[in-house]
Order: structure tokens, then sequence, then C-alpha cells
């Protein structure tokens, strides 16, 4: 499993943020840290004494966290299409 490519992060703000440019847009972020959140969290499992990635990775879900509740807050349908995209709640 190697990092991300640059291919692969146009992609995601292509699908997410409407063009590759931009990269800002909170959908955009919520969709490239859930990406890194689950490159990360099958690095974790691997390596159960990489606490250092571990950290990373809890404050990268709570940024997510924080970006979706603002996303919650502003728009409301736009969250709720944004997670059922990305399928985050179950």
């Amino acid at each position: 499993m190697s990092h991300f490519t640059a291919e692969n992060k146009i992609n995601i703000f292509k699908t997410y943020g409407g063009s590759e440019k931009n990269t800002g847009s909170i959908e955009a972020q919520v969709a490239m840290l859930t990406e890194r959140i689950n490159h990360i969290s099958a690095h974790v499992k691997l390596n159960k004494k990489d606490f250092n990635s571990n950290r990373g990775l809890i404050m990268m879900v709570g940024r997510r966290k924080r970006l979706l509740s603002y996303l919650s807050r502003t728009d409301i349908k736009l969250y709720r299409a944004l997670i059922e995209k990305l399928g985050l709640r179950k």
C-alpha cells in the first residue's frame, strides 16, 4: 500500500469538490480526510505499536468530525448527501 498519488487526489477533488482546483471545499476536504483515515487505519491495524500514526489518525478523525459538524449546521441537505456518498454513518 503506497501513499496517495497526484491522480488519486485529483480524482477525489473532481468527484467531491466539483473541479480539481477546488481543494478547499468542505466536501473535498472531508473526502480527502476519509481516504487518509481509511489508509492509516489499515496501517495501524497491522502495526499495533505505531503510536505516532495512531495519534495522527485520531487527530484526522477529530478534524473530519469538526468539518462535518460545521457542514451539518450550515447545509443539512449537503451534509446528509455527503455522509451517504462516503458511507460514514451506518
